[in-house]
């Protein structure tokens, strides 16, 4: 297995395959309600075989080009997920998300991650646009999107239903020529 270091704390970003489906349950039931709070994921991954099912959605994703989903691991131990829920290949585009434990929050690793799946994205299969969605209320999602350089462009006014309750979620993206200027920005 390959990992890609994000930092000298132990953070790493691998794959996800249907054999981690333990890891992966394992990682929501300690973070079942943080992770809850605005994504349906813990709903949808409540038992080994719906955790497999999730993971083999993704490889079916990833072998038809219109998804990815990848682990950040913080000192061996799954802590979180950055994924292209959606990409369009053809149009160059696509969608950007991620989900992570309490216990792994506000160490860096989401923006780490994404930085380098976007990256991939622009530069290996020529993506031109990339969004990040989030509800307007949740705010450590949005100041990913901010530190990844992206333009806010919008709130989708009570866009997802979730838990009862009608949520707003704000649109950012950042486009091919962006990222490369931001990039070369950053490293001169």
């Amino acid at each position: 297995m390959y990992a890609i270091p994000l930092d000298e704390n132990g953070g790493e970003l691998g794959p996800l395959e249907p054999w981690h489906a333990e890891e992966l349950l394992a990682c929501i039931v300690r973070g079942r309600d943080f992770i809850g709070r605005y994504l349906p994921v813990p709903n949808k991954i409540t038992d080994l075989e719906s955790s497999r099912a999730y993971l083999r959605s993704y490889m079916e994703k990833a072998a038809t080009d219109t998804g990815r989903l990848y682990g950040i691991r913080l000192d061996g131990t799954l802590v979180g997920v950055v994924l292209f829920r959606v990409m369009d290949v053809e149009q160059g585009t696509a969608e950007v998300g991620c989900w992570l434990e309490p216990a792994a929050a506000g160490k860096g690793l989401v923006t780490k991650a994404a930085r380098h799946i976007i990256d991939w994205a622009v530069e290996e299969r020529g993506l031109h646009r990339i969004e990040w969605r989030a509800a307007t209320d949740n705010e450590p999602s949005i100041a990913v999107a901010r530190r990844l350089g992206m333009t806010k462009e919008g709130v989708l006014r009570e866009y997802f239903l979730y838990a009862g309750k009608r949520h707003d979620f704000e649109v950012w993206s950042v486009l091919a020529p962006e990222w490369r200027a931001a990039k070369a920005t950053a490293s001169a």
